[in-house]
């Protein structure tokens, strides 16, 4: 058997043997069963909460053993056809089954990216927040490109988006805006865009046609669930009513039942201007601010907070994760990872997957490292 198709099974038995060690295989195949059981259970939809969330759980590690089991059988089968066929001197039949052993190669890697969705609120919705910084009019423009970028990735991978709360810039743009994404894994996904973003193009506003520079900073948190609990003394949060504004369209509602709520110990804010009644405003940014501090809990847990608080004190020089280069070349660059594209108008249309796949990829070799 040639190297390169010893290569590309070495590399799938690597990656079974990191899955089964993230999965805990013995411990989840005990779980799943455990899961079948209650979901046999005729009892089980008394509680619809509760239901819902064993179901969830069961379909994602029913998939993620189901794919380990799949991708298993599919390698020993396509290295016994490549076998056979080399045997009976059949290049058709080699080729085909090198073809299928390739694309398990590709199936595998993905698989290992997939794995990592498995945290405790990567399953959930999430809130994604950006703020405008350094820059002035060109930040605010560049903090509504950004929001933008994420509704339609969203869009194209089958989520739904609300629009919770919009301060819109003086002149253009946003000073910031939070948008909830609503689908499975969105927060798994979208959790490593939080930080600075910083752009690089000529500058709309400027009559001169400079080249500027623009900051701006996003941060993701999971919408909690009932399975995880935060809580919140009222006595720590001032509680702001004000009148809701946006730069127009259908997605903010224009009345004077806006809330804010400020958490004093952490500094964190949170605002919904979403709905008409005061009441569900105040639900919803309750909801939001649990979200927040569910998400510095994670940061700090990861060691983390000293990066986060920095992020949020400086949006500026020196703090950026990714830049967006449009003059005088087309380039996006993510720092952490390195992975980079001249096809900046499609990331900007919401073609991010590159980028959140390389960091969550990026996750998963730490992970190997440290159990090595």
């Amino acid at each position: 058997m040639r190297a390169e198709i010893e290569a590309a099974a070495g590399e799938i038995r690597e990656s079974l043997a990191l899955l089964r060690r993230h999965l805990d295989w013995d411990n989840a195949l005990r779980r799943l069963d455990e899961l079948n059981a209650h979901a046999e259970d005729p009892k089980l939809w008394d509680d619809p909460t509760r239901a819902q969330t064993i179901m969830r759980e069961r379909t994602q590690l029913e998939n993620s053993v189901n794919g380990y089991r799949a991708l298993e059988r599919d390698l020993s089968d396509s290295l016994e056809l490549i076998e056979m066929g080399e045997a009976e001197g059949d290049a058709t039949v080699v080729a085909d089954a090198e073809a299928q052993l390739y694309a398990l190669r590709d199936r595998a890697a993905k698989l290992q990216i997939e794995s990592l969705l498995s945290g405790e609120a990567d399953a959930n919705d999430c809130f994604v927040e950006v703020n405008a910084g350094a820059g002035g009019t060109e930040a605010q423009d560049w903090a509504l490109m950004l929001i933008r970028m994420y509704i339609r990735w969203a869009e194209q991978h089958g989520y739904k988006t609300e629009w919770l709360e919009e301060s819109p810039g003086e002149e253009a743009g946003i000073k910031s805006a939070t948008v909830q994404v609503k689908g499975h894994n969105a927060y798994g996904w979208l959790k490593t865009e939080a930080g600075v973003h910083r752009l690089v193009r000529i500058s709309p506003f400027d009559s001169q046609a400079r080249r500027q520079t623009s900051f701006s900073a996003v941060s993701v948190s999971p919408v909690i669930d009932d399975k995880i609990n935060v809580e919140i003394n009222e006595k720590d949060c001032r509680i702001d009513t004000f009148r809701a504004s946006g730069a127009g369209g259908q997605h903010v509602n224009k009345t004077d039942s806006a809330i804010r709520i400020t958490h004093l110990p952490t500094g964190i804010v949170v605002a919904c201007q979403q709905e008409r009644s005061q009441h569900k405003n105040r639900a919803k940014a309750w909801d939001m601010l649990r979200a927040r501090l569910y998400e510095r809990e994670l940061k700090i847990r990861e060691d983390a907070a000293a990066a986060l608080e920095a992020t949020k004190s400086d949006i500026g020089w020196g703090h950026q994760i990714r830049s967006y280069v449009l003059h005088p070349y087309q380039m996006v660059k993510d720092l952490r990872t390195e992975v980079e594209t001249s096809q900046s108008q499609a990331v900007l249309d919401g073609d991010l997957d590159m980028f959140l796949e390389a960091a969550l990829a990026a996750r998963l070799k730490g992970q190997s490292d440290d159990a090595a």
